[in-house]
């Protein structure tokens, strides 16, 4: 086990080490931290980044003077690879020792902050730059809502880059809101409006040859897109709308600035609709996007989905009005009727309409210009951003260090991060078993399909249970609800012979309100009956298996059980844990001990014996 490490001295803060572990999957994501990183160095923090080897990886690490870590992480799902990269993280966190690690992607987040919760990191941060399961559908949909809800247990703070992203987050439950915090409101990575984008320093003579280089004839208005060529970006949206364009205004162009995207690409017969057109030009990627904008009359993002989207902000900063989406994250990056105008997302009339508004009144794209610039100014400044992130930095750091009783965590970080391990893969794969099942019940016993009940949990707190239902809900002539030996089904009977009515309580692991291995959770009604040493059961979460299921199961007596839960308590092990969950396949293979002798199920528990 990997105890945690970078503290010197738990009292005062100054005593504690000051580095910091920014993880990304790619490079091309650490963009979002120019000049963040110099400035965490130049105010005492010792810097380290992690992504997937390249180029642009080794040129973050010379621009900004800090120093650089690869990993073969990658965006798509690939599970030995992903394995490989959790080695590969392990590995730079036992060597930096990070203070903090802070990931900024969902892939790499996932796996950087399970590795940071193996090697007992004391403060682990998830920035929320954008969720892709807005606009996902079926088990892509549900993989992305477990691998987000794991990711945010895993963290102890989740920052949000919008306003509008916080609240779909917590919308869709996945992160309780005591755990959420958007800096300064909303503000993203910031933008350098001052030096970088700033129209002052693009001479118009610069902007005329650039003009002339890209074939854009004199004068002819230019309505700009830059970003990757996505098909979440709307990119099939815009090639609708820009016949409808050039039918009232025959000189525009469109200038698109930005490469295909791997994984999300635009349509194929999107693509070749645009390259065919003569008024369209694609020039790739660029490094120094300033002079595009300058030569751009009016900017376009018709996206689905956003976190705080850059270009809009970028845009405004250069003086350029934007037409965006009502959607997540543009919603905070455009002031509609102020610095641009918002469209219904997926509507070519829409934006084609919008876009017609702009190229119809040059005095209004001055006045959304400047006051895109003026706000930018004045609320998505850098340093300001910079300092904010400092302050959450030390409060943290504060928090988990300081005033946190001096415990050691590393082996109950290590318990979490097995469960979410197995748990996470077992519910992808056996979705189709948990589908056949839900059918089953349904069919036979109605509705709900699952069985809920609030349980005891780790200190006794309750939380609730899931499970496939076994039962009928029966009553008697009186209205009373008929002995459960007496409402237990033959699909019933036969689920809890195979265990397989306990499914369903992978998820329960997933939410963090079980283990795979622990004591069996029990009715609240139970807590005041144990005596004080069976009362030590609840000083580990509950598990799907244990000691005692393992060990007779329901075949013994209720203090015979306690007792061994008791045991279990006093030496749990990693290796005790995978014995019992050898032992668990050979219980449930062997069907033995599913029920008391003579009886078709446990009778209740009436307190210690004395």
């Amino acid at each position: 086990m990997i105890a945690p490490r970078g503290r010197r001295d738990i009292g005062t803060a100054t005593a504690v080490r000051r580095t910091v572990l920014h993880i990304t999957t790619v490079p091309a994501s650490l963009s979002f931290l120019r000049g963040q990183l110099r400035d965490l160095e130049a105010h005492g923090w010792s810097v380290h980044v992690l992504s997937a080897p390249g180029a642009r990886l080794d040129a973050c690490g010379a621009e900004e003077g800090v120093a650089v870590h690869a990993a073969e992480l990658e965006r798509g799902v690939s599970p030995l690879r992903d394995l490989r990269a959790l080695v590969q993280t392990v590995r730079v966190i036992r060597t930096v020792r990070p203070t903090i690690v802070h990931a900024h992607t969902p892939k790499g987040a996932l796996i950087g902050l399970l590795a940071a919760g193996l090697c007992g990191v004391p403060v682990r941060i998830y920035q929320v730059r954008g969720l892709p399961l807005e606009t996902a559908r079926g088990a892509g949909r549900i993989l992305l809502r477990v691998t987000e809800r794991v990711t945010c247990a895993l963290a102890h703070r989740v920052l949000c880059d919008s306003a509008s992203l916080q609240r779909v987050l917590l919308a869709e439950g996945l992160c309780p809101s005591k755990k959420t915090h958007t800096l300064l409101g909303g503000r993203g990575s910031g933008v350098d409006a001052v030096h970088r984008f700033n129209p002052a320093r693009v001479p118009r003579r610069g902007v005329a040859a650039l003009r002339g280089r890209l074939g854009l004839p004199y004068r002819a208005p230019v309505v700009g897109y830059v970003g990757r060529l996505a098909r979440d970006k709307g990119m099939t949206e815009l090639a609708h709308a820009w016949p409808l364009v050039r039918a009232s205004h025959p000189s525009a162009q469109l200038l698109l600035v930005g490469d295909l995207d791997a994984r999300d690409p635009a349509p194929l017969e999107t693509m070749i609709a645009l390259r065919a057109d003569p008024s369209v030009h694609l020039v790739g990627r660029v490094d120094d996007t300033a002079p595009y904008y300058a030569a751009m009359d009016v900017v376009v993002l018709p996206s689905y989905r956003e976190g705080l989207p850059n270009v809009p902000l970028e845009a405004a900063a250069m003086g350029r009005p934007v037409i965006a989406t009502l959607t997540t994250g543009c919603v905070d990056a455009v002031r509609d009727g102020v610095t641009g105008v918002l469209v219904e997302p997926r509507s070519a009339a829409d934006l084609a309409g919008a876009i017609d508004l702009y190229l119809g009144r040059p005095a209004l794209r001055q006045r959304h210009g400047s006051a895109g610039r003026e706000r930018v100014l004045r609320e998505f400044g850098k340093e300001p951003l910079w300092q904010a992130h400092r302050a959450e930095y030390d409060a943290l750091v504060h928090e988990r260090l300081d005033r946190a009783p001096l415990r050691r965590r590393s082996g109950l970080v290590a318990r979490r991060a097995f469960d979410i391990a197995v748990a996470l893969p077992a519910l992808v794969l056996l979705t189709p078993v948990l589908a056949g099942i839900a059918l089953v019940v349904r069919t036979t016993m109605g509705r709900p399909v699952l069985f809920r009940q609030t349980r005891a949990g780790r200190d006794g707190r309750p939380f609730t249970l899931h499970k496939f239902r076994t039962m009928d809900i029966a009553y008697d002539a009186r209205g009373r609800l008929l002995p459960a030996a007496e409402r237990l089904t033959r699909v019933g009977s036969w689920l809890r012979r195979t265990s397989l009515d306990e499914l369903p309580e992978l998820w329960d692991v997933l939410r963090g309100r079980m283990s795979l291995v622990g004591p069996r959770p029990l009715l609240m009604d139970y807590l005041p009956l144990y005596d004080a040493r069976q009362a030590l059961r609840h000083a580990v979460r509950p598990g799907i298996t244990g000691w005692a299921q393992v060990n007779g199961r329901n075949g013994i007596t209720w203090e015979q059980r306690l007792e061994l839960d008791t045991w279990y308590v006093e030496h749990a092990s990693p290796l005790l844990d995978l014995r019992i969950l050898a032992r668990t396949m050979a219980t449930v293979l062997s069907r033995r001990d599913v029920s008391p002798p003579g009886q078709p199920i446990m009778e209740p528990f009436h307190g210690a014996r004395t």
